[in-house]
């Protein structure tokens, strides 16, 4: 039987809030834009990626989708017009996936509702102060060899 150390009680409540949290976002974002979260989470790494685009593989290590999923949401998104395929030019074997400029006005339309159910669902239950705490202990954990 595993104990309730704190490493565990860290661990556990990470993974509830996770669960909890992640369909709540992804039924706002949908509603208020027909976006899923994946969607939105792809267009915002891309958005942020110098030129504005990244490999398969450099978008499924930054993107919270899967590296195994990332292939086919890219798919829809390039089927929405949010997103394009670019051939890789020193690899004809890879793409690039790069926002398209509908695609950037879709995360700009969407921004607010998916900054106000994170302030509202999750930084809003912390002071400033516990967020930042959380942000740094996270970052470490990403950061790690």
């Amino acid at each position: 039987m595993v104990q309730d150390t704190p490493d565990v009680a860290a661990w556990a409540a990470l993974l509830r809030v996770h669960a909890a949290l992640v369909p709540v976002l992804d039924r706002e974002l949908q509603a208020a834009h027909g976006l899923p979260l994946t969607w939105y989470d792809v267009l915002l790494e891309l958005n942020a990626a110098p030129g504005r685009r990244l490999s398969m593989g450099e978008l499924g290590a930054a993107a919270v989708v899967s590296r195994t999923r990332v292939s086919r949401v890219v798919d829809q998104l390039a089927a929405a017009g949010l997103v394009a395929r670019e051939a890789n030019p020193d690899d004809r074997r890879s793409a690039y996936a790069a926002i398209t400029e509908a695609g950037r006005k879709r995360l700009r339309a969407a921004a607010p509702t998916y900054l106000a159910g994170i302030q509202r669902h999750f930084t809003a239950r912390m002071t400033a102060r516990e967020a930042a705490v959380v942000a740094t202990a996270l970052e470490k954990v990403l950061s790690a060899d």
